[in-house]
């Protein structure tokens, strides 16, 4: 794993915190400070991050102060992946079938911090529409698709480049040395996000069909469409999903009507983007239908929506399967959120 999820500095500090529970500041930065070039006020820095975003609670003021981790959750517990992913794939200790007790804790998923972050994103995509020009935005809003067409299909092992995928998309020019069904995949992607910004408002309230007829565009040529009747495995994991076919309808149709009473539509999106992957209806192109149903509820509610551009693939997965094995949903979510800032820094700038 690389540090692109947290700082080596705030790794330490998270997992001190998971360890004793509560930490002075003054024993915290001691045991930070201690390893060769951190600083004290590098440390501190880093712990008001933590507290910022909602993974760390403080107490006290002065000597006095202390912190412990945020856990009102159990889903939201912070899990270490290096750790995790030590054990073989046979020894961790994982849940092997699906759990359908995971939707009492799939609410109130985000601190203040983050809600203020997703709603600082709203406001730059709202202002962006008005201000820029109609040229401008619509060459930025094509970037986006690009980026987030050329990601998605990236982290499914296609090995188009990002300048590759661009000239496919503008121009409709198959790349030498590629299959054709990684072009497909790519100009799917584009022809989805057409779709959802075409059919923008049936996407604020979740029905079946629109779940299918997504899939159905990111995967047209590719696979057979519809809720599979087959068993799947997952590489890297010894998670099963459900197989019955009837059992997967079930679940899909459990999973709207659960999304449908969550009040908050960043909320929403990031549990599509876990549970549709987790559920598995389709016989293929779960996860890409997971990221571009989360973006069309964001979108559906003109919230920024989220590119991947510089998700770690392996990470990525690893935090996938630790949902599958754990329904521990800290590390995925970190993921959601590191994307968000990286829209608000890179996407429909004035």
């Amino acid at each position: 794993m690389n540090d692109t999820i947290f700082n080596f500095r705030q790794q330490q500090i998270l997992k001190l915190l998971k360890e004793r529970g509560v930490l002075s500041r003054l024993n915290l930065t001691g045991e930070i400070v201690s390893k060769k070039g951190n600083s004290k006020i590098t440390v501190i820095r880093d712990l008001n991050e933590l507290v910022k975003k909602g993974y760390v609670t403080v107490q006290g003021k002065g000597r006095a102060t202390s912190y412990s981790l945020v856990t009102k959750n159990s889903l939201l517990e912070y899990l270490d992946l290096d750790r995790y992913f030590k054990a073989d794939q046979e020894k961790r200790n994982a849940t092997i079938n699906f759990n359908n007790g995971v939707y009492k804790n799939l609410s109130n998923l985000y601190s203040k911090g983050e809600i203020e972050l997703w709603e600082e994103g709203k406001v730059k995509f709202g202002e962006a529409k008005k201000k820029l020009d109609p040229s401008i935005y619509k060459r930025e809003l094509e970037r986006f698709v690009i980026e987030l067409s050329w990601k998605s299909s990236q982290i499914e092992g296609n090995t188009y480049s990002l300048i590759e995928t661009e000239t496919l998309i503008k121009q409709d020019i198959r790349a030498q040395g590629h299959p054709e069904d990684e072009a497909r995949m790519i100009l799917n992607h584009k022809d989805a996000f057409d779709s959802i910004l075409k059919n923008k408002d049936d996407f604020k309230k979740l029905n079946f069909s629109d779940v299918i007829q997504l899939h159905n565009i990111l995967t047209k040529g590719l696979v057979t469409s519809g809720i599979r009747s087959q068993k799947v495995m997952i590489t890297g994991t010894n998670y099963e999903p459900l197989s019955d076919k009837h059992e997967l309808e079930n679940s899909l149709k459990n999973l709207i009507t659960h999304i449908n009473s969550i009040t908050y539509p960043p909320e929403r999106a990031l549990i599509l983007a876990a549970m549709i992957a987790y559920i598995q209806p389709f016989a293929d192109g779960n996860k890409r239908t997971a990221r571009m149903l989360s973006n069309a509820v964001l979108i559906a509610h003109d919230y920024l929506p989220l590119s991947y551009r510089n998700v770690d693939i392996n990470e990525y997965r690893s935090a996938m399967i630790i949902f599958y094995e754990t329904n521990n949903l800290f590390n995925f979510k970190h993921i959601f959120m590191d994307q968000l800032e990286f829209a608000i820094h890179n996407y429909f700038q004035q």
